[in-house]
């Protein structure tokens, strides 16, 4: 699936929020830079770390929240 196609999809699942969904795909990537196990299947040798969380989201394996 390409980055538009996924993003559009993650941006469902954040209630078209952009801010949120910026926030939570860096912080899900740096977990997976730091060793955090993919929820999807990916090739951390060649996919960004960014688009492999951004992945995660779009496919409802990670939920997004607001933290008040």
């Amino acid at each position: 699936m390409r980055t538009e196609q996924l993003t559009a999809k993650a941006l469902e699942k954040v209630d078209f929020d952009k801010y949120l969904l910026a926030t939570a795909v860096g912080k899900r990537a740096e977990e997976i830079s730091k060793g955090a196990k993919p929820l999807v299947e990916a090739d951390t040798s060649v996919m960004k770390f960014t688009d492999i969380a951004l992945q995660e989201i779009a496919e409802g394996k990670i939920t997004v929240t607001l933290e008040g």
